[in-house]
């Protein structure tokens, strides 16, 4: 179902509503004195409406779905489970779910701050997944031939997440959506395994390939560390900092991808964990990412770090990211070994 009708379904109740009463109105305004009472009524209830729109829409649709439990389904033998996760998150945030960046002004969610940072983190782990799926793990060797699915999803993931099916700023034509591209990128993802467990495609579960993974996904989240410092020095000492929630909620999403892309890789690479007796270090590791990935404050405060009473919510979030970012470099010096 289209976003639209899906978010229309949910304010049905209040616009059938607002429908009966102002058919009522109409019918009564024939039948003698007060007519004008009715007609001043009748503008006011189409006016607390109006207004009602954007935050009725916005309670409506708006959800940090932060679940750590939430795990691919049908997964079939043969088929990598990261891979599943990475298909299972789009098809829950794009399919089933709302994509929100690129809400046009006339949606109620167009107010919606949060959501929509969220929504772009994950989206961005997933991108260097699949960067790492096509350069790394779904190919024999860097000189083999990349895989043609991977190399698809790599090119749609990339696509910017707040494209509606209008970019005025480029063209007056219809132009390809942010979800058209998202959507194809799970097709393509869903392609690849159902070719991986059909022995037609490459999974190289190798220790060479795991490292070099887990040191990319290292470095991406040195990056979201290197913002985070800056928004606090920047906007510190201020409660309330429209930047800051962006911010934070950018990384959480980024963080929450890579939790359970990590956790389903750990179930891919399992033989090699076992054999470098890695469990231990392995579930330290996730155990950290989780944590960052579901911080939950009411409202984001970039405060000063040091302050006595205002919390600083990007130093906090920022602690637990360096300490999985940590976890994650003695993950892969063991498997150096």
């Amino acid at each position: 179902m289209p976003k639209m009708e899906r978010i229309a379904d949910k304010l049905l109740d209040l616009w059938d509503g607002c429908r009966s009463r102002w058919q009522r109105l109409l019918s009564r305004l024939n039948q003698g004195p007060g007519s004008w009472r009715l007609i001043k009524i009748s503008a006011a209830v189409l006016v607390a409406a109006a207004v009602l729109y954007y935050p009725i829409g916005m309670i409506a649709v708006h959800k940090i779905n932060d679940d750590p439990s939430f795990a691919p389904e049908n997964v079939q033998p043969g088929e990598s489970r990261s891979v599943a996760m990475a298909a299972a998150l789009i098809q829950r945030e794009v399919v089933d779910g709302h994509w929100i960046p690129n809400d046009p002004f006339f949606f109620p969610t167009a107010g919606l701050d949060n959501m929509p940072n969220f929504q772009i983190g994950i989206f961005a782990a997933l991108s260097r997944f699949a960067v790492e799926m096509s350069d790394q793990l779904g190919r024999t060797r860097g000189s083999s031939q990349v895989d043609p699915d991977l190399e698809k999803a790599v090119g749609l993931l990339k696509y910017p997440g707040d494209v509606w099916i209008f970019n005025l700023s480029t063209s007056l034509m219809p132009t390809a959506s942010s979800e058209s591209q998202y959507k194809a990128a799970l097709r393509a993802f869903r392609s690849y395994n159902q070719r991986l467990a059909a022995g037609k495609a490459v999974f190289e579960q190798r220790a060479d390939n795991l490292i070099a993974t887990l040191d990319r996904i290292s470095n991406d989240t040195g990056s979201a560390s290197a913002l985070l410092d800056r928004r606090i020095q920047e906007g510190g000492g201020v409660i309330f900092d429209r930047e800051s929630d962006d911010v934070f909620y950018q990384t959480k999403g980024r963080l929450y991808g890579y939790y359970l892309i990590l956790r389903e890789l750990g179930k891919d690479f399992s033989v090699i964990i076992k054999d470098k007796e890695l469990d231990t270090a392995w579930d330290q590791m996730l155990d950290s990412f989780r944590t960052a990935a579901t911080l939950d404050p009411v409202v984001v405060a970039n405060c000063d770090p040091d302050a006595m009473v205002c919390p600083s919510h990007l130093a906090s979030q920022g602690f637990y990211l360096l300490r999985a970012r940590t976890r994650l470099s003695e993950v892969s010096n063991i498997l150096l070994k």
